[in-house]
C-alpha cells in the first residue's frame, strides 16, 4: 500500500508551503503520493496550467503529485475534486459535482458544516464522499461523530458513498500527520484517483485504521466523543482569550498562533 495525504494546499492559492516544500515535506513523512486542493477561485487559465505543469514535473518514480481543485459553493460551502483540473462556472452544489464527476474526478464535501447536513442529506445528486475528519477544522486528536453518522445515513442512500480522511493543509507549523493508505503498488496520479474512487484505501492516525466505509466501532466513537470534549473545551477556552484580548487592543502573538496551530 502507498501512502499519502490528501486535501493539500500551496502557495498558488493561500498555503505557506510551496510545491517543491510539499514534496520534500511529505518524503520526509515517508509518504509516494499527495492530492493537491487549491482553492479554484485563486486560478485563471494560465496559471491553472502552470500549476498542473509543477505537479507533473516535481513528480517522479518515488513521489508524484495529483493535482486538483477545491471549490467554494452556495452557503460557504466546499467541495474538493480530487483529480479535478477543470474550472467551474457555477456556487451550485449538485452542478459542482457534477463537474468535477465529468471530469472522472472525485467529488468530497470538505469540512461539512453541521448546519449543512439537513441540505446535504436533501441533495439529489451526492458527492462520492464526506470529508469525515478534517485535521484542520476537526482538530488533530478526533473528529466530529456526527459526521460519521452523516455519512451512513447518506450511504443508506448510495452505499459507494466514502469517508474521507483530509488534513486541509495551510501552515507551516500545522499538524500534518493524518494519513491515507491506498491499495496500489503503482505510484502515478490515475492509479491512486482509481483506488480512492473505489474505496480501496484507509485513513490512518497512530495506530488506528480508518475505513473508507467510514463503519467504526463503538468503542472508537466513544474514544473520540472524549476527546473532543477535552478539546473542545480548550479551544474555547482559547478563543474566549482572543475575544479578551481583542477588546482590549491586543495581538496574540504570532509565535503563540504557530504553536496553537501545532497543538491542534
Amino acid at each position: 500500500m502507498l501512502k499519502g495525504a490528501i486535501h493539500i494546499h500551496s502557495t498558488y492559492s493561500d498555503g505557506e508551503f510551496t510545491l517543491s516544500e510539499l514534496r520534500e515535506l511529505f518524503l520526509s513523512e515517508s509518504c509516494a503520493f499527495v492530492c493537491m486542493t487549491d482553492h479554484a477561485e485563486s486560478f485563471d487559465a494560465g496559471k491553472l496550467a502552470k500549476y498542473m505543469d509543477e505537479c507533473q514535473r516535481l513528480s517522479d518514480p518515488r513521489f508524484c503529485f495529483v493535482p486538483g481543485l477545491e471549490f467554494a459553493c452556495d452557503q460557504q460551502m466546499h467541495i474538493l475534486g480530487y483529480g479535478a483540473t477543470r474550472l467551474a462556472q457555477t456556487k451550485d452544489p449538485h452542478q459542482v459535482i457534477r463537474h468535477i464527476e465529468e471530469q472522472s474526478a472525485i467529488s468530497v464535501i470538505a469540512h461539512p458544516k453541521a448546519e449543512h447536513f439537513p441540505w446535504i442529506e436533501s441533495f439529489e445528486v451526492l458527492p462520492r464522499g464526506i470529508e469525515a475528519w478534517n485535521s484542520k477544522y476537526d482538530g488533530r486528536y478526533a473528529p466530529r461523530p456526527e459526521t460519521f453518522a452523516l455519512l451512513q445515513r447518506l450511504r443508506s442512500r448510495v452505499p459507494q458513498t466514502l469517508a474521507f480522511y483530509g488534513q486541509d493543509l495551510h501552515w507551516k507549523k500545522q499538524f500534518h500527520r493524518l494519513f491515507v493508505r491506498v491499495n496500489s503498488d503503482r505510484i502515478n496520479p490515475g492509479d491512486i484517483l482509481l483506488a480512492l474512487s473505489r474505496g480501496t484505501y484507509q485513513g490512518q492516525w497512530d495506530d488506528l485504521e480508518l475505513p473508507s466505509s467510514g463503519v467504526l466501532p463503538e468503542e472508537i466513537f466513544d474514544r473520540f466523543a472524549k476527546e473532543r470534549r477535552k478539546s473542545d473545551g480548550i479551544r474555547t477556552l482559547a478563543r474566549s482569550s482572543k475575544r479578551f484580548l481583542d477588546s482590549v487592543g491586543l495581538k496574540i502573538p504570532s509565535s503563540v498562533k504557530a504553536r496553537l496551530r501545532r497543538i491542534f
